[in-house]
């Protein structure tokens, strides 16, 4: 027994400047990865297949000026609010590796708790997505080949599922995916450039296209609210510590190497894709890319494959949190091979994956999901949470108009976060009149 609560205890880990600082126990690895491989999977997440829907989510409801610029302004805030959360790793003397843990010690019980269910919304919305994505690539492919209607979008979506849960179980924690990382981004590599070489191609041979913003002047105003959203969905993850947790010591200044590495060389295949894709099609670009190019059926059909294999390692990442909090709540430790280590991975990690999976063919409306889960979790967690959880830090190191400049960004983002929610909610409403549950879209 004493042993076992000599286990649970903080553990005292020494960084470079010798500072003690407590970690958590986990079940998971900590201080394992280079800045490198923590930029690889940033840029993995930015670069998913969920960039081959940016063109007609964000571009079509935005258009050219706003859309561009844009993006560019959602990285850039990004960046910036992702760097103070960042920099808050090891406050107060304690190595925070879970969101929920920094908003815990910096407010209380009640914060750490509405933080975990906003962080547990914004992640099962998220791997909600990538099954989605990773079904509609399936279908595509099928489609290219037997284009007979007696496969339906919920069974390639369930066939997605299954392949996502059996990648889960053969992966025990978040270093684990090394290799995968790789493999990652050559899949992303593939379709990315396919993409934008067929929609080159496309774009050069079509006559002029129209770039106007459809929809009546009501139905512009929310689509345009629910694009924003979809804007700063594209460059955040709402797990910064728990990929911050696996870098290695100092953790803040690599993690900003990686930081710079996702936002800076990472975000340039999204840029790309979403504008040339934009510009061949104008707007009536699909909001799966891959559906609006032309070219020869085996180039598309590996770039589909190659979407749908990014979707399974990318919402590997996204569900990890998860997976940390399940495994180390039931002690699971020791060898991932381990009898009892792959049945648990087996029964919790299916059956999470399976309601993710159920959500995902019950209502596959893709850009309505990137939308409210903008609205409703990556707003408060990446800008209202990071600008007031560092003003509160930090607040006697801060000069007045810094304070103030803080208190903006909260307010702001409080106000966009609340209209965005309402957009993406009135989006969901009406494709649901258009479309029943189980649709083949």
């Amino acid at each position: 027994m004493n042993g076992d609560r000599e286990d649970a205890r903080p553990r005292k880990f020494h960084d470079e400047e010798r500072l003690a600082v407590e970690i958590p126990e986990t079940a998971h690895q900590i201080s394992s990865d280079s800045w490198f491989q923590v930029g690889f999977v940033l840029t993995t997440g930015v670069n998913s297949a969920y960039v081959l829907g940016y063109s007609g989510t964000i571009m079509v409801p935005l258009g050219w000026t706003v859309g561009v610029v844009g993006l560019i302004i959602a990285a850039a805030i990004s960046l910036y609010a992702n760097s103070l959360v960042a920099k808050l790793h090891e406050y107060g003397g304690k190595r925070h590796i879970r969101y929920r843990d920094l908003a815990g010690y910096i407010y209380g019980k009640k914060a750490y708790s509405c933080t975990w269910g906003l962080q547990y919304v914004n992640l099962f919305m998220i791997n909600t997505g990538y099954i989605i994505l990773a079904g509609q690539a399936l279908k595509a492919v099928y489609v290219l080949f037997r284009d007979d209607d007696a496969m339906k979008l919920p069974y390639f979506i369930a066939i997605a599922g299954f392949v996502c849960a059996l990648f889960a179980i053969s992966i025990p924690h978040l270093s684990a995916l090394r290799i995968w990382l790789g493999v990652s981004t050559v899949l992303s590599l593939i379709y990315i450039i396919i993409a934008i070489v067929l929609s080159t191609r496309d774009g050069l041979r079509a006559p002029p296209r129209d770039y106007s913003i459809p929809g009546t002047s009501a139905s512009k105003i929310f689509t345009s609210i629910g694009a924003g959203a979809s804007l700063v969905f594209a460059f955040n993850t709402g797990m910064l510590p728990e990929i911050q947790a696996t870098i290695r010591p100092p953790v803040v200044s690599n993690m900003m190497k990686a930081l710079y590495f996702q936002f800076i060389i990472g975000s340039l295949p999204l840029f790309a894709v979403t504008w040339i894709g934009y510009w061949a099609y104008g707007n009536s670009t699909a909001t799966y890319l891959l559906s609006s190019v032309n070219g020869p059926v085996w180039v598309k059909t590996m770039a589909n494959i190659s979407a749908f294999l990014q979707s399974v390692i990318a919402l590997h990442i996204f569900a990890s949190p998860m997976y940390e909090y399940l495994d180390t709540k039931f002690g699971i430790k020791g060898s991932a091979l381990a009898l009892r280590n792959l049945s648990f991975r087996l029964g919790v990690r299916g059956g999470y994956l399976s309601m993710n999976t159920l959500v995902s063919a019950l209502l596959p409306f893709l850009g309505d999901f990137e939308s409210l889960t903008g609205a409703i979790s990556t707003f408060p967690l990446t800008f209202i949470l990071a600008n007031h959880m560092y003003l509160r830090a930090k607040k006697s190191e801060l000069t007045k108009l810094q304070k103030k400049w803080h208190w903006l960004n909260v307010c702001f983002f409080s106000c966009m976060s609340v209209a965005a929610a309402v957009a993406a909610l009135r989006l969901i409403a009406v494709d649901s009149k258009t479309y029943h549950v189980f649709a083949d879209l």
